[in-house]
């Protein structure tokens, strides 16, 4: 295939995309189903076990439900680098048609292959995965109380450089090519999701972040988009920065605080959502969601940090990240009092317990004691 060929058919997969989005359907509504099912997936690394620490929590949490059989947690075995590599596939079939079958997800983190790496070049299993199942809004919130800082990441979750990172071209030994694209259903829809947001929770203010003076066409047209969205919510304030302004606005204490509500494309949305959990304690302290039509996926916001296995440290790994988001799957299931009572005592572990992840401190076994005690 020529890489005019190439490109031909990137454009027809996306324009194919965007009919199938044109019928995604309507989100489920968890308070009148009589049975939902949890998907858990262990992952790569330290996966296994701050997983085996959510099971455990959950499983408490929800006792009565899940004796009743009103809510099933299921294992998905299968979603491993090992198995992915054996399989050649970046999520294998048989293990998608088991998730499908679930109605949320709950996943540790997996590995993806680096260039460079001696592992074959598979994609990200979290882009295939969001690609599947439609999941358009990354959603990461962020709190330090103490300055005054409340924010929530809209993140776009299926297309800008990550829909098609692994489909660049090398079109000769000097040159190589990546490509990046952005749809109007794609941005409107989650642009949509981060103003009900705003407007839900007392009109907080939106802001944009795209680099939309360089990339014209794709960034440009995001934040059109956004803003003729903004259209439809007056009494919302609304205002855009470009994302290099934006990661430094963030460690400022003239600007931080007035921040509530973002909306970034995909790429941004990466890299600025980990600069705000670092300031609010590490990557380890925060969750995150990624939310579609049918389906909807929680996770931490970390990796699988092969250097804390290779260094046989990988019980001192901090479960509360991937904790925090099973506290956003259970208020996206209208389950707000174990959620609340969960991120209590996810707060009171913040406090007392002490886990810098470097062998050190307390172990994702104290973690898990210590929430179960106040549960």
């Amino acid at each position: 295939m020529t890489y005019q060929e190439h490109f031909e058919q990137i454009v027809q997969d996306q324009l194919a995309r965007v009919e199938a989005m044109k019928k995604a359907p309507a989100a489920p509504d968890f308070a009148k189903k009589k049975k939902i099912i949890i998907g858990t997936i262990d992952g790569d690394g330290i996966g296994p076990i701050i997983m085996d620490s959510a099971r455990q929590i959950l499983e408490t949490l929800l006792a009565e439900d899940i004796a009743s059989g009103r809510i099933e947690l299921r294992r998905i075995e299968g979603l491993t680098i090992e198995n992915r590599i054996a399989k050649m596939e970046t999520v294998p079939a048989d293990v998608l048609a088991e998730i499908k079958k679930c109605d949320l997800l709950l996943k540790g983190p997996t590995t993806t292959p680096g260039k460079g790496s001696d592992m074959p070049n598979l994609e990200s299993a979290n882009v295939t995965l969001r690609r599947e199942l439609d999941l358009f809004a990354n959603v990461r919130p962020v709190a330090i109380p103490e300055k005054d800082i409340d924010w929530i990441f809209f993140r776009e979750n299926t297309e800008g450089e990550y829909a098609l990172g692994s489909r660049g071209v090398e079109i000769n030994d000097d040159i190589s090519i990546d490509f990046k694209v952005t749809t109007t259903i794609g941005t409107t829809r989650l642009a949509r999701a981060a103003f009900e947001y705003a407007k839900n929770n007392g009109n907080q203010n939106v802001t944009v972040v795209t680099k939309a003076n360089i990339m014209k066409k794709t960034d440009g047209k995001f934040l059109s988009l956004c803003m003729d969205v903004a259209k439809d919510y007056p009494e919302i304030e609304v205002d855009d920065w470009y994302v290099d302004i934006m990661a430094a606005n963030l460690v400022s204490d003239l600007f931080a605080s007035r921040f509530h509500v973002m909306i970034l494309p995909n790429l941004y949305g990466d890299i600025i959502t980990d600069e705000a959990a670092q300031l609010q304690g590490g990557v380890g302290t925060a969750g995150s969601a990624n939310i579609g039509g049918r389906y909807a996926m929680f996770e931490a916001i970390h990796g699988s940090a092969p250097r804390m296995v290779a260094e046989g440290i990988a019980e001192y790994a901090n479960p509360a990240s991937i904790c925090r988001a099973a506290v956003m799957m259970l208020r996206h299931m209208a389950m707000t009092e174990p959620a609340a009572k969960l991120e209590l005592a996810l707060d009171q572990a913040a406090d007392v317990l002490d886990m810098p992840g470097d062998g050190t401190g307390n172990t994702a076994a104290d973690f898990t004691a210590f929430v179960l005690a106040r549960l």
